[in-house]
């Protein structure tokens, strides 16, 4: 029945394919993009982290579909926009990402802050050459988790009209169609697992002391 369905709606899969994409990975550029300085300043004042480590935990526990249908009263966008979702997942992903990185910045050694200090870093570029090329291990972990999450939040959006492969879940469930639910379930997981396995590699990529770390702990072993 599935094998049925799909090449029928080729176009149909392709088109919903991209928009879940689109819906799922802007969220998390927007979101690394402020979360980064929140986590640093979260990092760097006690004060600026007690409140934004709580504020982004509770961001988080708003339910995503009552914050897909609040945000076009606040932004004065259409109800299916696609705005609403990515502005909506972006604020979860900040909300993942802050604290993460604010503990990734704090596991930093001190002995090595200290030293770029001493070698002349002014506090931006010994953050951007220092700090956070070691912090990435841990932010790429959180990112993997904001991906993914996105990913499946983005579902949920096809119940206001906007979901990307979501749609296939409420067209299914209205017209009776098994296979086509059982097409966007099987998309949709195998989207989250392809995203997650190249944000593992690209992690490993970016952090080639890491690998040497590891292939040195073997060959001593």
């Amino acid at each position: 029945m599935v094998w049925e369905w799909i090449p029928r709606n080729v176009g149909l899969i392709a088109e919903l394919l991209g928009e879940h994409l689109m819906l799922s990975l802007v969220p998390v550029v927007i979101g690394v993009v402020v979360a980064v300085p929140l986590g640093w300043l979260a990092n760097r004042s006690p004060g600026a982290r007690a409140v934004l480590v709580p504020a982004s935990g509770l961001l988080y526990t708003i339910p995503s579909l009552a914050l897909f249908v609040v945000l076009p009263g606040i932004l004065g966008t259409q109800v299916r926009s696609p705005i609403n979702v990515i502005v909506a997942l972006a604020i979860y992903t900040v909300a993942l990402l802050v604290r993460t990185i604010a503990d990734a910045l704090a596991a930093v050694p001190a002995v090595v802050v200290a030293a770029a200090t001493a070698m002349g870093f002014k506090p931006a570029r010994r953050f951007v050459s220092v700090e956070l090329p070691l912090a990435v291990p841990v932010l790429v972990a959180g990112l993997r988790v904001a991906t993914v999450a996105n990913i499946s939040l983005v579902s949920v959006g096809a119940l206001i009209g906007i979901g990307g492969l979501g749609g296939l879940f409420t067209d299914g469930y209205q017209r009776n169609i098994p296979s086509e639910i059982i097409t966007g379930i099987a998309l949709i997981v195998l989207l989250a697992l392809i995203c997650d396995a190249l944000l593992l590699a690209l992690g490993r990529i970016a952090t080639p002391w890491e690998r040497a770390t590891r292939e040195a702990a073997r060959s001593s072993a």
